[in-house]
């Protein structure tokens, strides 16, 4: 964001958005949608096996909850910019691994 901002000229005293900065350099924020797609990745990866991992990620581990405010999990983020209703629809999704890249592509908002 530094570089857009030296290349407009904006002063560190402006009040301007990143927002703003992008709109004027018409640009998209690769960062986020480099980071979405990965964690998609992963999550699909460990989807598919049996183990620990997707124990933990889909929060069946047994015991009892810590005190205070739960974290948000990992997969109630992802499915609220992948565009699904519920956490199963995409842990069914994530069985096909076509169906799965498919889904991924779309989210970003870029077909395959």
């Amino acid at each position: 964001m530094w570089f857009f901002r030296r290349m407009l000229r904006v002063p560190w005293t402006a009040r301007k958005t990143n927002e703003e900065v992008l709109k004027e350099t018409e640009s998209t924020r690769s960062l986020m949608s480099r980071i979405r797609r990965r964690q998609a990745k992963f999550v699909g990866h460990i989807m598919r096996r049996e183990g620990l991992e997707n124990l933990v990620t889909t929060g069946r581990m047994e015991g009892k909850k810590s005190r205070g405010r739960q974290r948000e999990k990992m997969l109630d983020g992802m499915t609220s910019w992948m565009g699904t209703k519920r956490v199963t629809d995409a842990l069914s999704e994530s069985w096909d691994r076509e169906s799965w890249k498919d889904m991924i592509a779309n989210a970003k908002g870029q077909g395959t």
